[in-house]
């Protein structure tokens, strides 16, 4: 890939200036560069030890390095929690344009996976073997880890997106849960009538990554990238789709105008006050955590759909790669392999309340079956499995997504506060990627 000036990285929606060469040379300044190895190599790594250096957010992390080290005594994880996506990709853009710092294994959402392959931060892990590893990993979330010619990570978890819905709500106003977008329009209708203090859902029009995989879900496929040609098409059938039911659902003030990840958005569903969310696989344990007084209220459903077809996409979900600037990759790709492969930390992370992305976990008897209490004693897993199954194919992220992320709320979340056409925010968007795009060396058509 050839980029004339690189000169912003945007994380978190924060810009950080890094000069293009000071970028791609410090990826590898601080290791010892691209290491040829191998199946065998990355075990007798793992049987010499040594240190390795950690960041992640995930809550299992903890556990998952006890049982690292305990089952390889002789390596030592130095685990750093990081907090979350913008803040880990923060710190190791600075890492990187520092040239030290670097951590050995860290995760990365998969969404800005290709920021990093492209300025050569990320190893390619395709030497040591992990192609045969394919078969392990649900097709989406492999298919974001192998791109460009290589494989630049394995797949921690994955994020089909179904219904949450608060059966509470639905059963006290009589609501039949939706099978298609319009019988969910129609549910809101019902709903607010009702009671307008309630909304079918909430959206504010600032997170980029549930805008997009509701465009991915319609059957939209706006980002296409070939070498150094990127195309950008905000106004597909797909889109159009998605569009036409959110700007029913804004204009009819059947949207709640509460900002996701709040106080106040917890405490609504809690309380009833949304009554359903489209949202990944992995959100039981966010709910079990953050919003206790749903417990034994919300419930679990397939994903509306436009046709009756039923397809669903991916929102969110991670997976850990190992960097060029690691100064032992065997040792780290063999750590690697351990953490996102192996059953004993699978396990580990499962019981934490992880959605896996390895179908033999998708496949066991053990996880399907599973009740949760929270979900009032449904297997929840049954449902959720079905959606990983039904992922649309042929998705793709921008070569700078983390920036384009950034910038949603400033063009498409306009629109939801002027309530305007949710079109014309895309196109703004698409313009602003397009100038972006091509201010980076890119040649991007609209």
């Amino acid at each position: 890939m050839k980029r004339k000036n690189l000169t912003r990285a945007i994380v978190g929606g924060g810009a950080l200036l890094l000069a293009a060469s000071s970028l791609v040379a410090c990826a590898g300044a601080t290791g010892t560069g691209a290491q040829s190895g191998d199946a065998e190599s990355i075990e007798a790594a793992l049987e010499k030890g040594g240190e390795i250096t950690y960041w992640t957010w995930t809550p299992s992390a903890e556990a998952q390095v006890a049982a690292f080290e305990k089952a390889y005594p002789n390596v030592t994880v130095n685990l750093v929690n990081t907090g979350g996506a913008g803040d880990n990709n923060t710190k190791l853009q600075n890492a990187i344009s520092a040239g030290s710092g670097i951590p050995d294994v860290v995760q990365l959402e998969y969404q800005s996976l290709p920021q990093y392959v492209l300025a050569d931060s990320v190893l390619d892990l395709t030497s040591f073997g992990f192609g045969e590893l394919e078969g392990d990993y649900t097709a989406s979330t492999w298919g974001a880890v192998a791109q460009n010619g290589g494989i630049w990570g394995l797949p921690q978890d994955s994020g089909p997106m179904a219904l949450f819905y608060n059966k509470e709500v639905f059963d006290q106003f009589g609501l039949q849960v939706p099978t298609t977008w319009d019988e969910f329009i129609e549910a809101g209708r019902q709903l607010q009538a009702a009671d307008p203090t309630k909304f079918i859902t909430n959206d504010t029009g600032t997170d980029a990554g549930f805008g997009t995989s509701m465009i991915w879900q319609a059957g939209g496929r706006p980002f296409s990238t070939d070498g150094d040609k990127v195309s950008i098409d905000l106004a597909d059938e797909g889109v159009q789709k998605w569009t036409g039911v959110w700007d029913t659902l804004l204009e009819e003030d059947l949207l709640g105008d509460i900002p996701g990840w709040s106080d106040e958005w917890f405490q609504a569903l809690s309380d009833g006050t949304i009554a359903t969310l489209p949202i990944g696989a992995w959100m039981p344990g966010v709910l079990e955590a953050s919003a206790p007084g749903g417990a034994g209220k919300w419930a679990v459903a397939p994903m509306p759909t436009y046709d009756g077809e039923p397809v669903t996409a991916e929102n969110g979900g991670s997976s850990q790669v190992v960097m060029q600037g690691s100064q032992n990759q065997a040792l780290a790709a063999g750590f690697l392999k351990w953490l996102n492969n192996s059953p004993d930390s699978i396990a580990v992370f499962l019981d934490k309340g992880g959605f896996p992305a390895t179908t033999a976990d998708l496949e066991s008897n053990e996880f399907l079956g599973k009740s949760s209490e929270y979900f009032g004693g449904q297997k929840i897993n049954e449902v959720l499995v079905d959606a990983a199954n039904s992922v649309g194919t042929g998705w793709q992220y921008l070569p700078w997504q983390s920036y384009a992320n950034s910038i949603y709320a400033d063009t498409v979340g306009k629109a939801y506060l002027e309530k305007t056409s949710i079109a014309d925010g895309l196109s703004a968007w698409a313009e602003k990627n397009v100038s972006y795009g091509n201010e980076q060396g890119f040649t991007v058509a609209e």
